[in-house]
């Protein structure tokens, strides 16, 4: 990245959800920004904490209250319906498709995309009520983030010409 300017441009992104498919839009955005010499600051606070965990494994996706989901199969769009989700197993069922699309299309995992982040600098704040709150430890997430509340959050976001809540 380049030594930064009084004209740089600053996005700022509250990271709220900690789904395998809510993973994908903030880091996408902070990574292609990065590039683009935007300033990123991403503020991960309640379940977007979990994509701070050191180990990213235990990502699903939820398909309760998502009657948007389409997963392409056998040439033709599969609409998922909404009794679906009452039914267990459906989302370990679904998360592997999505891991396996994923893959398939090339598409970077999210540890991969969170490694560019960190690459690219990307600032990443730990929200230190929601660490208080679900009772983490520093020890449980990557090393290089932030430890701040939302006043900091704040400070970011009025220096920022993009704010951003995911």
């Amino acid at each position: 990245m380049t030594a930064e300017s009084p004209n740089q441009k600053r996005m700022s992104l509250i990271v709220t959800k900690g789904t395998l498919d809510w993973a994908y839009p903030p880091f996408i955005l902070a990574t292609t920004a990065a590039a683009m010499d935007v300033k990123v600051s991403m503020f991960f606070t309640f379940y977007g904490l979990q994509l701070l965990k050191k180990n990213l494994d235990h990502l699903q996706i939820s398909t309760l209250g998502n009657p948007a989901m389409e997963m392409p199969m056998m040439g033709m769009h599969m609409v998922m319906p909404n009794l679906m989700p009452v039914i267990p197993g459906v989302d370990a069922m679904c998360t592997t498709m999505m891991k396996n699309l994923i893959k398939k299309k090339g598409i970077a995992s999210i540890p991969e995309l969170r490694d560019l982040a960190i690459e690219a600098e990307v600032r990443m704040i730990a929200c230190q009520m929601t660490l208080d709150l679900f009772e983490y430890s520093t020890c449980d997430l990557i090393d290089g983030i932030d430890i701040a509340g939302a006043a900091t959050y704040i400070e970011v976001a009025a220096q920022s010409d993009i704010n951003l809540y995911i």
